[in-house]
């Protein structure tokens, strides 16, 4: 039985997970697997079929995959997924929130499968093509990257759809056909029916040519890669900050490539050369008393002493103020700024019961806290404490009345410390 692909995972490999929408692609792969189970019987194989509640015939596509699974003695996992709107379109957000479920879904050892194919592959590079990217862009999809603290694999991307047709006709298996692949709307719904069929029949061999030349780029973006590693972890800080004054020498070019690696390090979208220009203008070469912020995706780059920073945009907390009527329980703060718990055993001194007790996330006036002599304001103290601007209005401020006791895991003040022999809490701030 020649099932080439298979030979293509690799030998340390016995458990695998696969992303299984019930479509073409995915049904073929989980029928070789199968076949591949047979014939090694070591070889542990989970599906999981991600329901996003777009379409009308979810339901009866989780009907099909299961019944599918059943049958082959697959065991299916199904998980359904809620969108968030971040204003980067339906596709991005359906993408997101499955990579997210089938991160949470792997166990330890276990791969993850994907069944992107040859034409796929296509698609992605002329999309990327489109906006203008560079060799990490046209890239594409590699075979095999890390996902999750284990590996994602894509056994059929060097198989055209065309192959793929023909073995599932050959093997008389049942697949769903997803009715918005057929709305041109999308881009890659655009390319698929419009642009390359007109591709392929002009050269035939175009899909092939695009995979090499997809692999090259990889190529050369892993060769910067190992050229820029050293450079990239001397400037970069315990905090994962990006030292302005290792960049300053550089060349545009260069410093753009090491942004660039450590936007990625990060998780971040990968910016355009604008936004690499941008960074390095408006955030980086700042005047000095400057507190500059300039988005990216969901994140925020920020400069702070002497230092580009890339942190997560969460909502201004600073004007509000929080009731914590019941302090023997935790408290969740909103916009996930965490929770807090007053819990036994610390310096605080606990509120009294005619004490109202609140959080805020700004103080007026002098304080006066422990370990400094004499008073000062919040601002003053956040820079003596190297508090960074962005989380100064998001750590939260514990009050008894209007009096400022602490300030979670960063200072108590002199009315917030237990006298001698009093039972003390702790502020605890999980977040």
């Amino acid at each position: 039985m020649n099932l080439p692909l298979l030979f293509q995972l690799p030998a340390s490999r016995r458990q695998f997970l696969l992303a299984f929408s019930g479509g073409l692609d995915s049904t073929v792969l989980l029928h070789r697997l199968v076949l591949w189970r047979q014939q090694q019987p070591d070889i542990s194989l989970r599906a999981i079929h991600i329901h996003h509640g777009l379409s009308p015939n979810a339901d009866a596509w989780v009907s099909h995959c299961q019944q599918l699974c059943d049958e082959w003695q697959v065991p299916l996992i199904v998980e359904r997924v809620q969108l968030l709107d971040e204003g980067n379109g339906i596709e991005a957000q359906a993408r997101k929130a499955r990579y997210a479920a089938f991160g949470q879904a792997l166990l330890p050892g276990e791969a993850l499968l994907t069944a992107q194919h040859l034409d796929d592959q296509s698609e992605t590079f002329l999309l990327a093509l489109k906006r203008g990217s560079g060799p990490a862009g046209l890239a594409s999809m590699p075979d095999a990257l890390s996902f999750a603290g284990t590996q994602l694999l894509r056994p059929l991307l060097h198989e055209p759809r065309a192959a793929l047709v023909n073995y599932a006709q050959r093997h008389n298996l049942r697949w769903i056909e997803d009715e918005s692949n057929a709305d041109e709307r999308y881009d890659r719904n655009f390319l698929r029916l419009q642009v390359l069929p007109q591709l392929n029949a002009r050269w035939p061999h175009f899909a092939d040519a695009v995979g090499r030349s997809a692999a090259l780029c990889g190529e050369q973006e892993q060769l910067l890669d190992e050229l820029l590693a050293d450079e990239l972890a001397a400037a970069t800080g315990r905090e994962g900050e990006l030292s302005i004054a290792a960049l300053v020498s550089l060349s545009a070019i260069k410093r753009a490539a090491i942004l660039r690696r450590w936007l990625a390090a990060h998780h971040a979208a990968m910016p355009a050369r604008e936004m690499l220009v941008r960074i390095w203008l408006e955030v980086a070469q700042a005047r000095d008393d400057a507190t500059p912020c300039l988005q990216l995706g969901n994140q925020h780059v920020r400069r702070y002493r002497g230092a580009l920073w890339l942190v997560k945009a969460v909502p201004g907390l600073r004007d509000r103020v929080i009731d914590w009527s019941t302090p023997d329980s935790a408290l969740t703060l909103p916009d996930e700024a965490g929770v807090l718990s007053l819990i036994g055993g610390g310096t605080l001194r606990a509120p009294a019961s005619s004490e109202k007790v609140s959080v805020r996330f700004q103080a007026g006036g002098t304080l006066h806290i422990v370990g400094r002599s004499g008073g000062r304001k919040l601002k003053k103290i956040w820079q003596e404490l190297g508090v960074a601007p962005w989380l100064r209005d998001s750590t939260p401020l514990l009050f008894y009345g209007e009096t400022l006791i602490a300030a979670a895991g960063q200072f108590v003040t002199r009315e917030g410390v237990a006298e001698d022999g009093e039972c003390g809490v702790e502020l605890r701030w999980e977040k």
